[in-house]
């Protein structure tokens, strides 16, 4: 994909502490993210909502980002990118305290309907100032860069974060979140240089970002994520209710679960470069068998545990495939469609988180596991028939790179 001119050239130690900034903005955004699964519990209780209401914080960001984040990053295509993820850590900042301060349920909705807004503008120019600020040949090594921060902060800040909640409470973690916001707004003022708008092009692309091929590709996202969160949103209440443990250990398992989405995640690449339908395909059969051997050794948490680890290599690593794949389909239209993922993803997580929901206050706390397992089987087919899908035929030989159709 070919970048756009951005700032003045940097030095090479300039430029390694702006990616480390986008790369410590998108850890914390990661982490506040997914900071409610581990807290669900202590939400609910303080706030007197039942589990599956509480549920609606991880739909409300994820329709945020989804949604949000494509609107907010149009109305502010025009301005200095610099500008822009100043701002948005600014409110980040703000919005995080709110339920900090206050006891109205509504009003966290409401905060982290925006926050998830921002999160979305944050990575969509992120990725751009990265790609920015290096040679031509290493921005998809700058995209890795920025991009990791959120595989890491599955690994480390949401365990952590789910830690400092089981001892100082869940508004502990919250303002934990808050103050590494700071110290990100103040890398950001300090090490991100200007980088003013440069031209649009989406109008070109739109034809074949919006393909009927691609949205059946993003449709793949969709059922995937919506598998993988109707249970990982309520996995604490599984852990506790069906594994039968508590308090700090919890925070072991969530690690686990963190750690696997990380190398899961990094592995995906290298299968997404030999065979990415392939990958996805086996990657659904993965997160089903995963989800059922949960649900059959819930009560023994040493394979509750290794069935985590799977689940989270499984599912991450058909992350890169997706991008991949909806790249490659897009055609000409792949710097358009590089946005898209993200949202069909948190779509996906908005369903699954919605989904798990109605069936644990239906049922019982194992049967959002089961919801998963559900969807994920039916995710495979989905992921194969989407296999078949080909790339635009295209004479213009100005197409990216990243749009040359993969290997049969």
């Amino acid at each position: 994909m070919q970048t756009s001119t951005g700032p003045a050239a940097l030095s090479r130690s300039k430029t390694n502490l702006a990616l480390a900034t986008l790369f410590l903005g998108m850890f914390v955004l990661g982490s506040g993210e997914l900071l409610v699964v581990g807290l669900l519990n202590l939400i609910a209780a303080d706030l007197q909502v039942p589990i599956p209401t509480a549920g609606v914080l991880v739909a409300a960001y994820a329709l945020g980002l989804a949604i949000g984040g494509p609107i907010l990053t149009a109305l502010t295509i025009r301005l200095d990118k610099r500008t822009i993820l100043i701002a948005t850590v600014v409110l980040v900042i703000v919005l995080t305290l709110v339920p900090v301060l206050t006891t109205s349920f509504g009003l966290f909705v409401a905060a982290r309907t925006v926050i998830g807004a921002l999160h979305g503008l944050f990575v969509a120019v992120g990725f751009v100032l990265a790609m920015s600020i290096v040679p031509p040949e290493r921005g998809g090594r700058a995209i890795s860069v920025v991009v990791s921060g959120l595989f890491v902060s599955t690994a480390l800040g949401v365990p952590l974060g789910t830690l400092v909640g089981q001892v100082l409470g869940w508004r502990g973690s919250f303002t934990a979140v808050a103050v590494l916001s700071v110290v990100a707004l103040i890398a950001t003022l300090l090490l991100i240089p200007s980088m003013p708008s440069t031209g649009g092009g989406a109008g070109s692309q739109a034809k074949y970002a919006f393909a009927p091929r691609v949205l059946a590709a993003l449709a793949v996202n969709v059922v995937a994520f919506a598998a993988v969160y109707s249970a990982l949103t309520y996995i604490v209440p599984f852990l506790e209710s069906v594994t039968g443990i508590s308090g700090a250990v919890i925070s072991v398992f969530l690690l686990a679960y963190g750690a696997a989405t990380a190398a899961g995640s990094f592995a995906g690449g290298r299968f997404a470069d030999q065979n990415a339908a392939r990958t996805l395909v086996v990657g659904s059969i993965g997160v089903a068998v995963s989800l059922l051997v949960l649900h059959l050794v819930g009560t023994i948490p040493v394979l509750v545990a290794l069935a985590l680890l799977a689940f989270g290599l499984f599912a991450m690593g058909m992350v890169p495939s997706m991008q991949y794949r909806v790249v490659v389909l897009a055609g000409p239209g792949a710097q358009l469609a590089s946005s898209l993922p993200a949202s069909a993803a948190n779509v996906g997580i908005a369903l699954g988180a919605f989904a798990g929901g109605v069936a644990i206050g239906t049922f019982s706390a194992s049967s959002a596991v089961i919801t998963g397992l559900i969807i994920a089987v039916i995710s495979i087919p989905v992921a194969w028939a989407a296999g078949f899908l080909k790339p635009p035929v295209v004479a213009d030989a100005t197409v990216p790179a990243v749009a040359t159709p993969e290997p049969a």
